[in-house]
């Protein structure tokens, strides 16, 4: 077996990107669902300048099928939750008749097919049962022996289930000299240091809800790993899947949608982190796409995303005023603007003021509170709207933004 300390799949030189099922359908899914999202990513359908582009062609091409493929129970003498008496993982044949023919679809319409590993709707018992970490390695090998057989490229593995050796994971599939992506999603529980990183991008946070607290709050769990030098190319902080265009999701009443503006900020502030980009919206529903397609297409902002030099972006400034945001029925408190930045090559730097305020404000920073930025005199562009706004001396102060919205600018020298 190959042994892993950091991962070296050559996955995830970016930030990944694609689609999950889990935000807006959660454990309600089968086939016919995944197979039509596919086809949505892969259709040209909207413009960006002026030429039809797909989803995929925007970098958004793994499709991910979270939980509820499983057939969940009790099988053999031992009580397995969804798998047989070897080790291997039972599928609901009436959601999913044939994945090896979805995964298939995927790769004809040149998408990447995702899958969703160690838990049954947050059930799970093969081996010893151990909470601590299961050390029987025969579901470990079982899943991935279906993995490859079933023909996915990208795999999430979740903190639900007690199959939590992520050097084991990581170890099986390296060892079949194909090379899988893989999601860490222990929600904040199993990070990387500076030697040890066998996964692709790791969830820094609990579930996200679509709510604008919940997405404030996750995004404050990335600081610490940027601030750290731990989010990196092959090794990216995440702090849950993008909210834009989801609502009802499994949170019910805690999934209320997110307005115009805080879609905006939502999602530039995962590409100002660096953050992977994983839609969970029903891509077949013209009205959805027609509202989030300005914002999850600019390609500005994407460019944001994707570079990289050697910062994955991190605040530099926030308000001493302090603002409620409500998450699931509880108050969190957090400051009341927060200015982010990320450095985009060597004169170039993307910086997002974000109003975390009921009311609308004036929102400044001067330039050199802005770290390693090349200038005093500097020329800002508006991400949002792809215009320059001109040339300023020393200091730039966004005016009127709108509660819960962003400025998001590109700043270089004059």
């Amino acid at each position: 077996m190959v042994s892993v300390e950091a991962i070296d799949n050559g996955k995830g030189i970016t930030p990944p990107m694609g689609w999950r099922s889990w935000n807006l359908y959660g454990i309600n899914v089968d086939q016919e669902l995944i197979e039509g999202v596919m086809d949505a990513f892969a259709a040209k359908k909207r413009e960006v300048d002026g030429v039809k582009k797909s989803l995929c062609d925007l970098g958004y091409c793994d499709i991910g099928l979270d939980d509820g493929w499983q057939l969940c129970g009790s099988y053999g003498q031992n009580n397995y939750t969804y798998h047989n008496p070897m080790g291997l993982p039972i599928v609901n044949e009436a959601r999913f008749s044939d994945l090896k023919a979805m995964t298939n679809k995927a790769h004809s319409l040149n998408l990447t097919a995702g899958w969703y590993l160690n838990n049954c709707a947050c059930k799970d018992h093969c081996g010893n049962n151990k909470d601590d970490g299961e050390t029987d390695t025969k579901c470990y090998v079982g899943d991935v022996g279906a993995l490859y057989e079933f023909g996915f490229d990208s795999v999430k593995l979740d903190g639900c289930g007690f199959q939590r050796d992520l050097t084991l994971w990581a170890s099986l599939m390296n060892s079949t000299g194909r090379s899988i992506m893989i999601e860490n999603c222990h929600w904040g529980g199993t990070v990387p240091n500076a030697t040890w990183c066998p996964w692709n991008y790791y969830r820094t946070s609990g579930d996200i809800r679509a709510n604008f607290g919940s997405v404030m709050s996750n995004l404050a769990t990335t600081n610490q790993w940027a601030q750290k030098g731990l989010s990196k190319p092959g090794c990216w902080a995440y702090p849950d899947m993008l909210e834009v265009g989801c609502q009802h999701g499994p949170g019910g009443k805690s999934d209320p949608g997110l307005s115009e503006a805080e879609t905006r900020t939502h999602f530039g502030a995962w590409c100002i982190t660096s953050s992977p980009l994983f839609l969970s919206m029903d891509p077949r529903n013209d009205t959805v796409m027609d509202a989030v397609w300005p914002v999850i297409s600019n390609p500005e902002a994407l460019e944001v995303s994707k570079a990289w030099f050697g910062h994955s972006g991190s605040p530099f400034a926030s308000s001493s005023k302090i603002v409620n945001l409500e998450i699931e029925s509880l108050e969190y408190e957090m400051a009341s603007w927060h200015f982010y930045y990320k450095p985009i090559d060597s004169k170039r730097t993307a910086v997002l003021l974000i109003n975390a305020d009921s009311n609308n404000q004036d929102l400044e920073f001067k330039f050199e509170s802005v770290p390693n930025l090349a200038c005093k005199k500097c020329k800002i562009r508006d991400v949002w709207n792809r215009k320059d706004i001109g040339v300023f001396q020393d200091s730039y102060k966004a005016t009127g933004v709108e509660s819960h919205d962003s400025a998001f600018l590109m700043i270089s020298p004059a």
